[in-house]
């Protein structure tokens, strides 16, 4: 496995911490494979069942639905060390209501949840299924991070209630994992109508950004 690869599964809230003999048992638990996606390329596609759930390595996958009207909307974007399809691939969903393709080139840790569903096993097994426990808790705070971003109803309270996201968690400089297209499905926005907001807040002297690199001034971010 490569060095980027390597550091993304270390840091994943699933394998951190493991040291050799540990890691390789729980990548048996899961029963591991790797596989390499090009940009565009679809890793599933929606209405057909999850499997296995997938531990990005490197790259960036999208999660996507799509309204009653075929409008695409960005569920997550999920990020080297970061993991997708836990609960629909767990909870063996037939109809898996989501599509998720490669923003970029990627590569991806499939891994199966099968042995999951034992009722007992060794002390490294029972570990390794309260790492899957948190690792959904964890989930489930980001969606609900999600629902607060959305329940917003103008575009720049949406705004600074995703930068305030970031700024909590990296500082007033931050990077967004999304093109400004992808920012706007996310936001439920018009791409245009974005643009024009983002443009009026530079103009104001509350942000500064460069492609998706953004800056916070200070005492600017709204609580």
């Amino acid at each position: 496995m490569r060095a980027a690869s390597e550091g993304a599964l270390h840091e994943s809230r699933l394998f951190r911490g493991l040291d050799g003999k540990q890691l390789e048992e729980a990548l048996r638990f899961f029963e591991a494979s790797e596989a390499i996606y090009r940009k565009g390329d679809y890793l599933h596609p929606m209405g057909s069942p999850l499997r296995c759930f997938g531990l990005v390595l490197q790259g960036q996958v999208l999660a996507c639905t799509d309204d009653i009207n075929g409008n695409r909307m960005i569920m997550t974007s999920v990020l080297p060390g970061e993991t997708f399809g836990e609960s629909l691939s767990f909870l063996q969903v037939e109809e898996a209501p989501v599509y998720i393709y490669a923003s970029t080139d990627t590569r991806v840790l499939w891994l199966s949840p099968n042995g999951l569903r034992e009722p007992e096993g060794s002390v490294m097994k029972n570990e390794i299924k309260y790492r899957f426990m948190a690792m959904l808790a964890e989930r489930t705070l980001a969606m609900n991070s999600r629902i607060r971003i959305l329940s917003k109803l103008s575009l720049r309270e949406k705004l600074w209630t995703l930068f305030g996201e970031y700024i909590h968690r990296e500082g007033r400089e931050f990077t967004l994992p999304y093109s400004r297209n992808d920012l706007a499905v996310y936001l439920g926005a018009n791409r245009s109508a974005l643009s024009r907001e983002l443009g009026r807040m530079k103009a104001e002297g509350l942000i500064d950004f460069d492609g998706n690199r953004f800056r916070v001034r200070d005492g600017e971010e709204k609580k």
